[in-house]
């Protein structure tokens, strides 16, 4: 097995761990997303909310594919 074989196995087996995470998890990783993006908006006064609000959708978008299919 070559070194690009081992490594897209690791990729893998990480892959697999942050689903299994996140599927255990998801309600923890979106209140997570949630905090962040508050955190954000009080620290510059909600002067960047817009972009802070699409990068809270597109995480969460991308904690529900991580999710998969309930």
């Amino acid at each position: 097995m070559g070194l690009l074989d081992d490594a897209k196995e690791k990729l893998e087996e990480a892959k697999d761990k942050v689903e299994e995470f996140i599927h255990e998890h998801k309600d923890d990783a979106e209140g997570a997303v949630d905090k962040a993006g508050d955190f954000v908006d009080d620290k510059t006064g909600g002067k960047y909310a817009d972009k802070v609000d699409q990068a809270q959708s597109f995480a969460k978008e991308q904690v529900d594919k991580l999710d998969g299919p309930n």
